[in-house]
């Protein structure tokens, strides 16, 4: 190994360039723990092991999500991570940025690295009109691979989601119990596959309950904050007096776009968001939101993987997990109209 490559390998781990030659050439003298660490850098490192070693590759698993801005995610990180953690997997975390490294060469940086795995949550299979032709590579090299969330389909891998179809009816059923008789529906990208089970629950709920669920009450929004307060000012003009929102940022948008147009949240315009992800609780007012289990999803996607990384055989067909309504500050019941306006 060149002089540079041993002195980045024993400044990571804290070792002597002496220690690391001799972990490298299989010289005995070298603690376990210190052997494990010094390989375990190699991999991180992007270094090749010798020939010797690379039976025992460390046992490196992808951790991919597609943006940190959201708060969902690096939540969701953070369980997956140490679920990995406690089964003696070390995650290397990817995560996109605008104009950034692209999910593809991510997946090219982890099998470079010789990864055991990968866990992706949210990523381009979600969206339909994406390319999939990386997690196609995935399915032929048989690498064992969860996927969080709704996916495309054709690609055969264990997948974890929460059920969109309950989180829409949730939504509505406390909405509809307040009185509101005009919901606007805030979703993100129109192919994405999670918003068009929203969007598939609404209008079926809607449908059921007498609830207008026409074009001039959806709108499609990117997952932000500045997404969320655009769509919902056009949503205003409709006369919604209740939004239904597919992420926490676009509910916060939500609220924003509603005080911009002189009107109060809750009084005038409830608004309900989607994943209770952190501090929903601290924002004024605290948000009323359906919140996705991402303990018990991160859970089960580690144990999918640990599955197939064992040999063992999982089903490919979707795990649905049941979301929950948490009602907090940001909905209450519907401004009736006054005897005057009813005349």
């Amino acid at each position: 190994m060149a002089r540079k490559r041993l002195a980045e390998v024993a400044e990571k781990v804290g070792v002597s360039e002496a220690t690391v030659s001799r972990v490298l050439n299989g010289k005995p003298g070298v603690a376990e723990a210190t052997r494990v660490a010094v390989l375990t850098a190699l991999d991180v490192l992007g270094y090749e092991r010798p020939t010797q070693l690379r039976g025992e590759r460390a046992k490196l698993v992808g951790l991919v999500v597609p943006e940190l801005q959201n708060p969902i995610f690096p939540a969701f990180a953070d369980v997956v991570g140490n679920a990995l953690a406690q089964r003696g997997f070390t995650p290397v975390l990817c995560t996109g940025t605008a104009g950034g490294v692209s999910e593809a060469d991510h997946l090219d940086l982890l099998l470079q690295q010789h990864v055991s795995g990968v866990v992706f949550a949210g990523g381009l299979y979600t969206q339909a009109a994406a390319r999939h032709d990386h997690y196609r590579a995935l399915m032929e090299r048989r690498l064992p691979t969860v996927l969080v969330n709704a996916a495309v389909d054709g690609l055969d891998f264990p997948r974890v989601s929460c059920d969109d179809a309950v989180a829409a009816e949730q939504a509505l059923t406390h909405l509809v119990a307040l009185g509101h008789r005009r919901v606007g529906l805030l979703l993100g990208p129109p192919d994405h596959l999670p918003s068009r089970r929203k969007l598939a629950a609404f209008r079926a709920y809607a449908r059921e309950v007498g609830l207008p669920a026409t074009p001039d009450v959806i709108e499609h929004a990117m997952f932000s904050l500045e997404g969320g307060q655009a769509a919902t000012v056009r949503l205003l003009r409709n006369d919604v007096t209740a939004v239904v929102c597919a992420s926490d940022p676009l509910a916060l948008g939500a609220i924003r776009a509603v005080r911009r147009a002189g009107m109060r949240c809750p009084t005038g315009v409830s608004v309900v968001g989607y994943d209770d992800s952190a501090l929903m609780t601290c924002v004024d007012p605290p948000l009323t939101t359906i919140r996705q289990p991402i303990e018990a999803m991160g859970y089960a996607a580690v144990e999918l993987l640990a599955t197939q990384l064992d040999g063992g055989h999982v089903p490919t067909e979707e795990l649905l997990y049941e979301p929950e309504l948490v009602v907090r500050g940001s909905t209450a019941p519907a401004l009736q109209p006054t005897s005057a306006a009813s005349h």
